[in-house]
């Protein structure tokens, strides 16, 4: 990168003087079809390391001046010319794709809006679907509440028939039961009058049988009649007739 002049070394330039460091180096411009082998390069931090060349030589005491290893500096500045071409094109490349960067930039947000808005409108559709879930679910909620009022007044009502008709049913069977008593009361009386006509018709059978045979007795035999009377009388008291 670095090459020697035409000039020797032991030669003067015009003014008598040994050459300068310029006079001995020649600058060869990159070959521009060859590809740039210091694309990339962070030109502040090669000149920080120019800048650690000269502050780390060693100074000159009482002068201000410091011994600058020639070769390293001058191949830093070369690295660092030759470097700022690449520098330049990377930028304007930079620059070139920025519409590129920017249709791509644009293309992703896009990208972003249309997931966020087909995110938002999922979020929506499932929101949707919870409402419509709650409200069937009210609906659902409300009709069970309905019908079991509706059973509920059904059932009293029911019952209420249930206990009324019991309630008749248990009147009817009770006057049926006083009927019943009362028939059987009536045939009772019925039948003891009967059986007591019955005794009675006997007994006044029986009364007229004893009259007839009286009778007999006396007509036959007056005095065993008396006699007969006599002790009746003695055996018979006397009855009451009420």
């Amino acid at each position: 990168m670095l090459q020697p002049s035409s000039i020797s070394a032991h030669e003067s330039n015009q003014n008598g003087k040994n050459p300068t460091p310029r006079e001995y180096v020649k600058v060869i411009p990159p070959d521009r079809n060859q590809p740039l082998s210091t694309a990339g390069v962070d030109i502040q931090q090669e000149l920080n390391r120019l800048e650690d060349i000269i502050l780390s030589s060693m100074r000159i005491p009482l002068t201000g001046r410091t011994l600058v290893d020639e070769d390293k500096l001058l191949e830093q500045l070369d690295f660092i010319r030759l470097s700022l071409p690449a520098v330049f094109q990377e930028s304007l490349d930079i620059l070139a794709q920025k519409d590129e960067i920017l249709l791509e930039a644009e293309e992703y947000g896009q990208q972003v809006v249309d997931v966020a808005q087909a995110k938002r409108a999922q979020i929506l559709a499932e929101s949707d679907i919870i409402r419509q879930a709650q409200r069937e679910a009210d609906q659902l909620r409300r009709q069970v509440q309905q019908d079991c009022e509706a059973m509920m007044q059904e059932t009293i009502a029911e019952v209420e028939r249930k206990r009324r008709a019991c309630q008749q049913e248990l009147e009817e069977m009770r006057q049926t039961a006083i009927a019943q008593a009362q028939e059987i009361e009536d045939g009772a009386d019925k039948y003891a009058d009967h059986v007591l006509g019955n005794m009675e018709q006997d007994i006044q059978e029986m009364l007229q049988i004893i009259t007839n045979g009286r009778k007999q007795l006396r007509g036959d035999n007056p005095q065993r009649t008396a006699n007969n009377s006599h002790n009746s009388k003695k055996s018979f008291p006397k009855s009451t007739t009420k």
